[in-house]
């Protein structure tokens, strides 16, 4: 939604914008309903989808500091990081917390990516997170299942076992490729994504 709206004319935009305060939702930035603790399924993209976490090395950095970010102030139950966005399965007390972890994480790696890219001032690198609250267990596992097969969804893998930036390895280890089957059978992920917003 947020690069549809410069292709939209005058009338549509209104309608959006006139949609999103019926609803009280920001007008121009993703809303953040539900502020209370529990898990969320996050999704972050760069800005204007640009691929700015193409270098592997870059996504590596990013999924150890994400992690550390996550870890210090939750927990953790799955992730995926693609070279333009990351999905994340968090458990935190609170989201504005969480929003505070994730403006000071992005805000450190804006700084050194554009520095290390020699784009100081010159590109935006994050575009403002969504968030999902996971309402009950079915949910949970169909988030969990939508990051896993999210590198396949997108043709950077052909299975969710080829793409390292990911949890799917750390669920094999503790359980199986089984384990994963039988959830995937259970709880099939959603046709569209998560992170879509009106």
């Amino acid at each position: 939604m947020p690069y549809e709206y410069r292709t939209m004319t005058p009338e549509e935009r209104a309608a959006v914008v006139a949609y999103r305060r019926s609803k009280g939702y920001p007008l121009h930035s993703p809303p953040h309903p539900y502020r209370e603790g529990g898990w969320y399924i996050i999704t972050a993209a760069n800005y204007e989808h640009n691929p700015i976490l193409q270098p592997a090395e870059r996504r590596t950095a990013f999924e150890d500091q994400l992690l550390i970010t996550l870890n210090a102030i939750g927990e953790v139950g799955a992730w995926v990081i693609l070279p333009n966005h990351y999905h994340v399965l968090t458990m935190v007390e609170s989201l504005d917390v969480l929003s505070a972890a994730l403006k000071q994480l992005h805000g450190t790696t804006a700084r050194t990516w554009n520095l290390e890219d020699a784009l100081t001032g010159q590109r935006r690198v994050w575009y403002k997170f969504y968030d999902r609250w996971v309402r009950n267990e079915a949910h949970y596992y169909r988030a969990l299942n939508y990051i896993h097969y999210n590198a396949v969804k997108h043709r950077y893998a052909e299975t969710p076992y080829d793409w390292p930036w990911s949890s799917v390895t750390r669920y094999v280890e503790a359980f199986d490729r089984e384990w994963l089957r039988v959830q995937w059978k259970a709880y099939p992920p959603p046709t569209s994504d998560f992170g879509d917003v009106p």
